[in-house]
């Protein structure tokens, strides 16, 4: 049966259209009357789009009476009927803050990046945001635990991604095991879109190794006046899940309150063989945003977000968090059209505070040793931007950015039980696991980007980062790992990027080389004797890591034709200085040090490796209602010191998916297919991965203008499975190897908006 559908899916592809015509029209400013270029006329029932040339000027092919969907990064979405011929007016749309690409400006628009916006995976209740990530092509993720998931880009994870929060803001892990990334502070309902660049082209958003990723919060201001809001909840059968939410807004010409707030409750999961899996949490956070806009060129906005994690079940770890909490205060300013030659000017300031504690009360080892890990984490960081306009056909991007990072806490150990005989007295050890360690990057950075013709543009840029790191609390064996003594250290690192893009006639190919460089990590340079890996073994950190460099090559092409669309890419990096980690026989195991593994993985460099790979995607809209998406990805790392594959990559993946929209309601079929993991590293002591394929089936309906209700039954042939990417299961004496990911589950939601 299920061979059947995902059949179905693949080979439908019969379609017809009626006849089209070419229709043209102008796009004008309503207040001004002056002409918009690079205004995007998409229409709708062939999902073809063109841009406006320097007279606001297009030319479709459509019929009259089709629906026209007019969008500018600076002007309010229009929809359109199509007559014969046109002058459209546009509004002032408000000024846009949370996003970092402009997809309609070739001028603006960053070499190989995407925004993903997909409003069905709403229903489908993702235990975070990382779980958003499954279905985007050339994306896996590593599962720590239900509740802290994180995405995989190719063969970049972790610090190598600049994952962001509305357009520069970041919560960064205070849990060295990574139980608290900044996916877990941020909850799935409250994303609108996801922005992605897709390797180091760009260098104008910080630290850039192998690509940035911006989780975009929504904005329901747009466009709206007046007093607004929702009420939302939703219910998932596979632990018995409950979902809450509601949101109020207040918007006039001169400002705006948003307030959202949202209460989930999650229990433990099955997997696919019907065994419970610990994955509880609770979490309840809220947000409030107060906008003002001082005249139509500006706007100043004021953040405010707290996020409280409670009754934390970690699957990967021999330890739980009773809670984990967090806050993110932020302040954005910017001012466009300030002269002919100075296009805007914008600030963005940011700062950010996790508390998070583990502990091993209610796990099997409470009984002999008492464990408990109060840490914290503070950053600090923003940017200054001003954007220039020297020519029509030139922008300079130019600006300074800054990411201030501290953490701080220990681990106590109350040891009842030594050897097997119980203490008259416990002793109580405590383990730096921080060291007061702090890491600042001030970054400086010009981008510029340049019309050569109609049809073509260039772009180019280059940024320092200056690196500051040090170690205020050295645990006295760590310093003897290295020489009895841990200096302060400093670099200057240097990134730079080219591209040339060249789009016309719906389509669009893109070449793009880039240098990107990432100082070691806080954990791979001070980690002592902690298991923050995907496997049991203690990691020892390496003050004395070098810069890991990125030199990467992405040749990209994208068609759109009237029903079909094609897309690919292919990508090569030269890395060097890879950090990686490598079982050191001389680093014996420091806590429980007869338990296997008795040995430590310690953080090196690898002189030379390497990663490539190719990405497809191929959509058919085989009616107007009825549309057909697949692609496929695939990445293979090489590490060229030790003649063997890069640890953690990801394997072989493809999603197919079909799709029925109809004015009131729709449904949807969706395919993961995803191949087993045979090349692996031994000097990681990496495992093979088997492959997998699961089934979801998704369906919405809105009886009412305001109301609308979605279901869905995701792994519909309750398959048993894990990624390859997963971490070491330790929780349970029933499962081995990795953690295992939910079996059939139903899930229900319901929205009412006024």
């Amino acid at each position: 049966m299920k061979n059947k559908i995902l059949l179905i899916i693949v080979l439908i592809s019969t379609f017809s259209f009626a006849q089209t015509s070419k229709v043209s029209g102008t796009i004008v400013d309503e207040k001004t009357g002056n002409p918009i270029e690079f205004a995007t006329v998409k229409v709708l029932k062939t999902n073809t789009a063109t841009l406006t040339n320097k007279a606001g000027e297009f030319t479709v092919n459509a019929e009259i009476g089709d629906k026209l969907e007019v969008t500018h990064i600076s002007y309010k979405p229009e929809i359109i009927i199509l007559s014969n011929p046109m002058l459209i007016k546009l509004q002032i749309a408000q000024i846009e803050l949370n996003e970092i690409l402009v997809a309609a400006n070739p001028l603006q628009n960053i070499s190989q990046s995407t925004v993903i916006n997909d409003t069905e995976k709403r229903i489908s209740q993702p235990r975070s945001v990382g779980h958003l990530f499954k279905e985007i092509n050339g994306f896996g993720i590593t599962k720590k635990g239900a509740y802290a998931s994180e995405p995989v880009f190719r063969s970049f994870k972790y610090e190598q991604l600049n994952i962001q929060y509305d357009g520069g803001m970041k919560v960064l892990n205070a849990c060295p095991n990574r139980m608290d990334p900044i996916t877990t502070h941020v909850i799935p309902e409250e994303i609108e879109k996801i922005e992605i660049i897709k390797g180091p082209f760009t260098v104008r958003f910080g630290q850039n190794f192998g690509g940035v990723i911006n989780l975009v919060s929504k904005n329901p201001i747009k466009g709206q006046q007046g007093f607004h809001g929702s009420v939302e909840g939703g219910y998932e059968s596979n632990g018995n899940n409950l979902v809450t939410g509601a949101s109020a807004l207040y918007v006039t010409d001169k400002f705006d309150l948003y307030l959202n707030g949202s209460y989930r409750d999650f229990g433990d999961y099955k997997d696919g063989n019907g065994t419970k899996v610990p994955a509880s949490f609770k979490t309840t956070d809220y947000s409030l945003k107060v906008g003002i806009n001082p005249t139509e060129k500006q706007r100043l906005k004021f953040s405010w977000r707290q996020s409280f994690g409670s009754d934390i079940s970690h699957a990967g770890l021999p330890m739980d968090s009773p809670y984990d909490d967090s806050f993110l205060a932020g302040i954005d300013y910017k001012i466009n059209q300030i002269s002919e030659k100075i296009t805007s000017f914008s600030v963005k300031v940011f700062h950010s505070y996790v508390d998070h504690l583990m502990t091993n009360e209610g796990r099997p080892s409470f009984a002999t040793t008492e464990a408990s890990s109060p840490v914290e984490a503070w950053t600090t960081g923003g940017k200054i931007e001003l954007i220039l306009s020297p020519s029509k056909n030139t922008i300079i991007y130019t600006g300074v950015d800054a990411n201030l990072i501290e953490r701080a806490g220990d681990r106590t150990r109350i040891v009842k039980v030594m050897n097997g005989t119980t203490l008259a007295t416990p002793k109580t050890f405590v383990d730096k696991i921080w060291q007061d360690a702090s890491l600042n990057d001030i970054g400086v950075f010009a981008e510029g980007n340049y019309k050569i013709s109609n049809y073509t543009s260039i772009t180019t840029g280059i940024r320092a980062d200056f690196i500051s790191t040090s170690l205020d609390d050295p645990a006295s064996d760590f310093e003897a790992l290295y020489g009895g003594n841990i200096e302060d250290e400093t670099e200057v690192n240097i990134s730079a990027n080219a591209s040339i893009k060249y789009r016309k006639n719906g389509f669009q190919t893109q070449l793009a080389i880039g240098r990107g460089v990432r100082t070691a990590s806080m954990i791979e340079r001070y980690i002592n004797h902690f298991n923050v890996g995907v496997d049991p073994y203690e990691y020892v950190g390496n003050p004395n890591l070098k810069p890991e460099i990125n030199n990467q090559i992405e040749l990209s092409f994208l068609k759109n034709f009237e029903t079909i669309q094609i897309g690919a890419s292919v990508f090569h990096s030269f890395l060097k200085n890879y950090i990686s980690a490598i079982v050191n026989t001389s680093i014996p195991r420091k806590f429980m040090s007869t338990v296997p593994p008795v040995t430590a993985k310690q953080f090196i460099n690898l002189d030379k490796a390497s990663q490539t790979g190719v990405e497809f995607t191929f959509n058919v809209k085989a009616s107007e209602r009825v549309t057909f998406t697949s692609n496929i990805s695939y990445t293979q790392g090489e590490n060229k010191d030790f003649d063997e594959p890069l640890a953690h990559i990801p394997p072989f993946m493809a999603n197919l998916g079909a799709k029925y929209e109809a004015e009131k309601y729709w449904m949807a079929l969706s395919s993961r297919l995803v191949g087993g993991q045979d090349r692996i590293s031994t000097t990681f002591m990496e495992e093979e991965t088997p492959g997998f394929g699961t089934l979801d089936f998704r369906a919405g309906y809105s009886p009412f203008e305001n109301v609308s209700i979605g279901f869905a039954v995701l792994n519909i042939f309750d398959k048993s499975y894990y990624e390859h990417l997963n971490f070491s299961y330790q929780n349970s004496n029933v499962l081995s190897g990795k953690i295992y990911e939910p079996g059939r589950n139903f899930t229900s939601y319901i929205k009412y908006q006024f």
